[in-house]
């Protein structure tokens, strides 16, 4: 049996292959990020879920790819509460970027992109991955993404630059003051989480102009920062992950055209791609396949 993931911050989608690639069952949990999750983290909460629980032993290959697994480091703190559950299984942990590339590949060299909770962006030629420019995460970057759209609003709330029926609106929902912001921010674990959570506000009020203004803002500064910095961007097909990606699609298009580039394809989740590319390019169902 194989255990498949991919991971974000908060969720994690999941599936149990049988040895033959067809699914056992798909299994939703806790997402695993190694600058927040300990190894002891991850096995006390896959332990948690009954399926795990039951199937862990028949599992002989992990593959699990993540926010945040991004040097051999933090690879090796989530690897190491995986070989916990799955005691029998040969562990690969990779970076969430990775799995973006390989579940939008054609077969073309591609741009493969994720805007969800933070943003990134590789080039992928089918065999190796190319990053031109890093990731800074929330505080220096992850522009366009779910937490900096937060920033974005939460700013314009403390401001008071919001339309007042939005900002009667934002208190009705959350109910927090400055200090409780700030709080959230600046003094507990997670403000990245904490502020994309706020990308939900956004698009339920997505008609305002204001935020269509920042949502093309966000995506403008991705695009220029994080695409238009590979030499042939503009021939190569360029993929997106995520949720702020699908949701907010109708204007990464628009600012996509303005910079002439050519989106191919757009998806929320991207494990179904990630089931294809393995079985078909890696050839997971082989025995002697890592």
């Amino acid at each position: 049996m194989i255990y498949l993931a991919e991971s974000g911050s908060t969720k994690c989608d999941a599936v149990l292959l049988n040895d033959d690639g067809s699914v056992y069952e798909g299994i939703r949990h806790m997402g695993f990020n190694p600058f927040f999750h300990s190894a002891d983290v991850v096995y006390t909460e896959m332990l948690k879920l009954e399926t795990i629980q039951k199937q862990r032993d028949k599992v002989t290959k992990v593959y699990f790819y993540g926010a945040g697994c991004s040097s051999d480091y933090y690879k090796e703190i989530i690897a190491t509460g995986l070989r916990r559950v799955f005691p029998n299984a040969r562990v690969h942990v990779d970076h969430d970027l990775v799995a973006a590339a390989y579940a939008t590949f054609t077969g073309k060299p591609e741009i493969a992109c994720i805007i969800g909770t933070g943003s990134n962006s590789c080039y992928f030629d089918g065999q190796k991955i190319y990053e031109e420019v890093p990731a800074l995460a929330y505080i220096l970057g992850d522009e366009g993404s779910a937490s900096w759209l937060g920033k974005k609003l939460l700013a314009m709330y403390l401001y008071k630059q919001l339309p007042k029926e939005v900002a009667d609106d934002f208190y009705n929902t959350y109910h927090m003051t400055k200090d409780d912001i700030f709080r959230r921010v600046y003094n507990e674990p997670h403000a990245n989480v904490f502020l994309a959570s706020f990308s939900v506000f956004v698009h339920k009020h997505i008609h305002q102009p204001i935020f269509q203004q920042i949502v093309r803002e966000g995506f403008e500064l991705f695009l220029k920062t994080h695409v238009l910095c590979f030499k042939d961007a503009r021939s190569l097909e360029i993929n997106f992950v995520g949720s702020v990606a699908y949701h907010f699609r109708q204007y990464l298009q628009e600012v996509a055209n303005a910079l002439d580039l050519k989106i191919n394809n757009i998806i929320q989740k991207p494990l179904e791609g990630l089931i294809h590319y393995h079985i078909h390019y890696l050839n997971i169902l082989e025995k002697s396949a890592v």
